[in-house]
């Protein structure tokens, strides 16, 4: 019941302009102008549009063309600005990760002669000579990536 009385009353509020009656102008003989919903009899009568318009919007000048312009391309800087720093952060973040890895392995291998090492899927001990290699390759990588990157 409460909905079919609010709708009703929308329906109401929103047809009024559908029930209002015409508006008439005129000119009397002292050349005053008058509107009204009844015209008079013996008077010229034109009949006045109540409907509302919404006024034209006026053309963008170049400068507010060049403006709204220069906005959108700043919008787009920043999307690839943006983009670019999360890359970045990404990459560094990696590079973090693997000079870790690095520093932690070359540690390991320096401290412990007995090393064992995953050699084509089967645990296996390193010889000294190995061993050295891989101490100089690691070295070399950490040299090469690590050196803008601490612990």
């Amino acid at each position: 019941m409460r909905r079919l009385i609010t709708a009703t009353s929308f329906l109401f509020l929103f047809s009024s302009a559908l029930f209002a009656a015409p508006i008439y102008k005129w000119v009397d003989e002292k050349g005053v102008t008058h509107f009204g919903s009844e015209p008079p009899s013996q008077r010229n009568v034109e009949s006045v549009s109540t409907k509302s318009f919404q006024p034209k919007l006026p053309e963008k000048t170049a400068q507010q063309a060049e403006a709204d312009n220069a906005t959108i391309d700043a919008k787009e800087q920043s999307t690839i600005d943006r983009e670019v720093r999360k890359q970045v952060a990404e990459e560094t973040a990696a590079l973090k990760k693997y000079c870790t890895e690095a520093r932690y392995n070359l540690s390991q291998l320096e401290n412990n002669p007995r090393v064992l090492a995953d050699v084509d899927g089967k645990p296996t001990r390193l010889t000294e000579e190995e061993r050295q290699a891989r101490i100089s390759e690691l070295q070399n990588s950490i040299k090469e990536r690590c050196t803008t990157t601490r612990k």
